[in-house]
């Protein structure tokens, strides 16, 4: 490749030297540090509060004990990751975590930790609790949680309902707002609005739970859990205990105590408790203080920093609120909401605006107090509905600064005499995104290279797969002929259903391990209890692969699944291996038959004749955790590789339509296009050969690049000229997008943790929905003098002050073209890297010059600066896994980066991954803006 093709490449202006003085932190500095700053996601602080729990009772004298159980689930889906990583600091304050096989067992076993208070062989003086779930598991365990909470929390005990909300559908089958299921179990429900709060109001949620005898919600939203923020740490509190009036049943756990009518009587006790403590020590607050307020905004969890962020963005500051006559009550206790604070909040105030995501539970319950309050009550109360009953914030979707700009300017303009706060509205309003670009094909998720779905999603034609909960779900976006969802566990009982009325006399149903485990099993019960015509192909992947790769919690194996099938009296067992010689056939039952994949179509041939049920199990680890297993040296890396020979390949696609895999890649060549290898992300699963093309060569026995054979930039890098950085002024918003599975995550992280270095302020937060690998994700990263200036985390509309494109396709994306601005400057890894189309569409045509000069016009950009790192990576590096991060090292050189060069590397050695290698990286990313030929030349 010529040193032209590879680079686009602008010069940075020459500046003075970056800025130094670094903050003094480690990776455990999150956990043990008491006061100051550190920088926390939202999973490391409900791992932090857990911790913060222990140290308020050992102060208090007591000795309790810490209890940690549930069920992975985006945005909870790493929470057991972290609290495993941070086991010493657990271990030292006696804090047990217990993965579930369920959600609803996770609450059963919560419930007995409340119960081993005054057992007479405790070894504690109580536990508190946290229980974690996704917003489905909080559905099904509902009545799992109305009981725990009906009979009680422990005085030294207390539980927190961690329920994992994602408003926005992106990593879900269905949008989930948990507050009403959790109210129909009477279970009080506090919504943290930042990860400062997670802190505060985890522990004013344990402390509830112990006074009044009820288990809290806690609810836990995407844009929160999966973010992370500077926070700055404040003294563990000391809670007041209000005197209640004696009650003759007590509010806590207790034996014995029967079931019946007395159980209802005990809650209002206890929902009287929790109002008299929430009193006490409120968590809701004034923000202002303006008792002259003529307009009041209630806002609630999230949507009180998306409020705060459209009041910035149209002027409204402390000052200028007090001019207008603004006051805004932020809630934190949403049921029930403490009602003195609440009414005196509204206390003569003209109108009161209530903004809250989804459905309206606060503001509800606002309009039930202002019927009691008399003279005092606002004159006019808004928020789901507007001034004359029409539609104003919306129920459905996410909230947004740029959302709520018009719609509170409404409100504003009504009480704010001559401020035409809906002109500035309308100014700041971005036009509907995607507008003003062209329609791109988008980036769409996909299978890993080598991933088990591959093979084991194919049906044979003619037939029919149901779709479930796991990777596997992805089958339905390909041309695989899947359909239909429904809840985890549940996959096949829906054909019991459709088939009594279907000609359709047989269907497959894709179960991933995980899914048995936690409750799938009992629909394969239910299926042989009808003897329904269907064929359930468990994919068993050894790891729970859509959140992270976990192990499944418990003992499970392909045999033990067969037993348990043969058990429930199935007949017809097949196992299917891509390893079939390495079967134990000794350990399955002896109905169970074996075969290769690559029998995998005439076997469902046959079985989708077979009447009743049938199991085909299918064993083939995850690629993922396969690449993880390699590299820990836990698993054998065959030392084999197979590489296209161009000259040969006449580019026909059929070894993508083969393998599926998305390292077969699109060659352009002065031929035409023929098909290449991406040796970094191929994880051997060599299904590509099964087209037996003679291009394929196979080379055995030899290994990639190492660092003893690149090029040496030494020189080059010392002489590198320092850029001019952005100063902050107010906040400073960087987006970085990506392909999933490449480490922009990672640049992400690096970045947020090197400005928290630098005792900059700063957030960041994560959108990767399904995008384990080849789908669209983007980090934001917002930088700030100090916490106060960001209000939220995510980037508003048009409001990006830098773009680190690790691909060109996402960067072009709606979502990323809706933040940027005139202005935006831009750094842009040109490497055309394909999507999950070029299997159905061997002539895919990517556009990569189309979408670059849509993001240039957009920025206002004369040209593109960037070059192709894919290639720089791999042929400087061996790897394509570093050109990310030289993507970063190329933004900071052309000075949009405006953090320390010094940070930036001590954040490369706490992530703890090839240190040396990714600052080199990072150097080699420098001198493709600063001197590009000192690179290309040696290439």
């Amino acid at each position: 490749m010529a040193p032209d093709d590879i680079i686009k490449a602008g010069r940075p202006p020459a500046g003075d030297k970056t800025r130094g003085g670094m903050m003094t932190t480690t990776l455990d500095s999150r956990y043990t540090q008491m006061s100051g700053r550190v920088f926390l996601n939202g999973t490391q602080a409900m791992v932090r509060l857990m911790l913060d729990q222990a140290r308020l009772d050992a102060a208090a004298g007591l000795k309790t004990g810490g209890m940690v159980s549930g069920y992975r689930g985006s945005p909870l889906a790493t929470l057991d990751q972290e609290l495993w990583r941070a086991n010493k600091h657990l271990d030292a304050h006696a804090i047990e975590f217990i993965p579930a096989v369920n959600e609803d067992l996770a609450a059963t076993i919560i419930a007995g930790t409340q119960q081993a208070e005054g057992q007479p062989k405790t070894t504690v003086d109580g536990v508190f609790s946290l229980w974690y779930g996704k917003g489905p598991g909080v559905d099904r365990s509902i009545d799992a949680i109305k009981h725990g909470n009906a009979y009680g929390s422990s005085p030294h005990g207390g539980v927190l309902l961690a329920a994992g909300d994602d408003h926005g559908c992106v990593s879900s089958t269905i949008a989930h707002q948990s507050e009403l299921s959790l109210m129909s179990a009477s279970v009080p429900v506090i919504h943290p609005a930042s990860i400062g709060d997670i802190l505060s109001f985890g522990l004013f949620g344990f402390a509830m739970s112990r006074y009044s005898g009820l288990w809290g919600g806690f609810k836990s939203v995407s844009e929160l859990i999966e973010a992370g923020q500077t926070v700055d740490l404040a003294p563990l509190p000391d809670f007041e205990k209000p005197a209640l009036p004696p009650t003759t049943d007590g509010l806590h756990v207790r034996w014995p105590d029967a079931p019946g009518l007395h159980l209802e009587e005990r809650m209002e006790a206890k929902l009287a408790a929790a109002a008299a403590f929430a009193l006490a020590n409120p968590i809701d607050r004034v923000i202002h203080g303006n008792t002259a307020a003529r307009m009041g905004i209630i806002t609630v969890g999230k949507a009180h920093g998306d409020l705060m962020e459209a009041l910035r963005l149209i002027g409204l500051d402390a000052d200028a609120c007090r001019r207008f006559g603004i006051d805004i009550y932020k809630v934190g206790l949403v049921w029930p909401i403490e009602q003195t604070g609440a009414a005196a909040f509204m206390n003569g105030k003209a109108e009161i605006l209530v903004v809250e995501e989804k459905r309206g539970i606060v503001e509800e319950q606002i309009r039930a107090l202002a019927t009691r309050m008399g003279s005092g009550a606002p004159g006019l109360i808004t928020g789901k509905t507007g001034a004359h009953n029409h539609p104003l914030i919306p129920t459905a979707g996410e909230l947004a600064p740029d959302t709520l700009l018009p719609l509170v300017a409404e409100r504003l303009d009504a009480n704010c005499d001559g401020a035409d706060f809906c002109g500035r509205a309308a100014r700041l309003t971005p036009p509907p995104t995607g507008s003003n670009s062209p329609a791109f094909s988008q980036r769409t998720p996909h299978f890993c290279s080598g991933c088990p779905h591959n093979t084991s999603t194919r049906v044979p034609e003619g037939s029919e797969a149901l779709a479930g909960i796991g990777c596997h779900f992805m089958a339905t976006i390909m041309d695989r002929n899947t359909k239909y969802i429904c809840q985890m566990g549940g996959e096949g009982a829906n054909w019991v259903g459709t088939s009594r009325f279907n000609d359709n006399a047989h269907i497959f149903q894709n179960i991933g391990d995980g899914t048995w485990f936690h409750s799938g099993s009992l629909a394969i019960r239910q299926a042989a209890a009808t003897n329904t015509n269907i064929t359930f192909k468990l994919l068993f992947n050894d790891a729970v692969a859509m959140t992270g790769g976990q192990a499944v919690d418990g003992e499970i194996s392909p045999a033990g699944i067969a037993h348990v099938c043969a058990a429930e009296g199935i007949r017809r067992i097949a196992l299917v291996s891509d390893d079939i010689n390495a079967v134990q056939r000794g350990s399955f039952p002896a109905l169970t038959s074996f075969h290769d994949r690559a029998e995998m179509d005439s076997l469902q041939r046959e079985l989708r004749e077979f009447k009743g049920v049938s199991i085909l199990i299918y064993q083939q680890t995850c690629a993922a955790e396969k690449r993880r297993r390699r590299k820990r040296g836990a698993m054998v890396d065959p030392a084999r590789h197979v590489v296209i020979n161009e000259a040969v390949c006449e580019g026909c696609g059929d070894c993508s339509v083969a393998s599926n895999c998305l390292s077969v890649e699109p060659l352009e060549t002065p031929l035409g296009r023929k098909r290449r290898i991406n040796l970094s992300s191929c994880n051997k699963d060599f299904t590509c050969l099964d087209g037996f093309c003679p291009s394929f060569v196979t080379i055995e026995g030899d290994r990639l690049a190492t660092a003893a054979s690149m090029p040496d930039f030494s020189a080059a890098i010392a002489t590198l000229p320092d850029p001019s950085p952005p100063v902050i002024h107010d906040a400073y918003d960087i987006i970085v997008t990506g392909v999933g599975g490449t480490g922009v995550v990672t640049v992400g992280a690096v970045l947020s943790m090197a400005a928290h270095l630098d005792g900059t302020a700063t957030s960041l937060l994560n959108f990767s929905g399904l995008a384990q690998k080849f789908g669209a994700v983007m980090s934001f990263i917002r930088l700030a003098a100090s916490p106060d200036q960001l209000n939220q985390t995510r980037i508003a509309s048009g409001a990006a002050d830098a773009l680190i494109g690790c691909d060109a396709v996402v960067s072009a994306s709606p979502t990323a073209m809706a933040t940027y601005r005139q202005g935006t400057r831009t750094v842009i890894n040109l490497a055309e890297m394909t999507t999950g189309q070029i299997v159905s569409s061997r002539d895919l045509d990517l556009q990569i010059d189309d979408r670059l000069a849509a993001i240039a016009l957009a920025t206002g950009s004369d040209g593109i600066n960037g070059f192709n790192a894919n290639y720089v990576a791999e042929a400087a590096l061996g790897d394509v896994v570093y050109a990310n991060i030289m993507m970063l090292g190329a933004a900071w050189q052309n000075g949009a980066v405006p953090v320390s060069i010094e940070a930036i590397f001590r954040a490369i050695k706490l992530n703890g991954v090839k240190p040396e290698m990714n600052r080199l990286a990072f150097d080699i990313g420098r001198l493709m803006i600063a001197a590009p030929d000192s690179v290309t030349e040696t290439l």
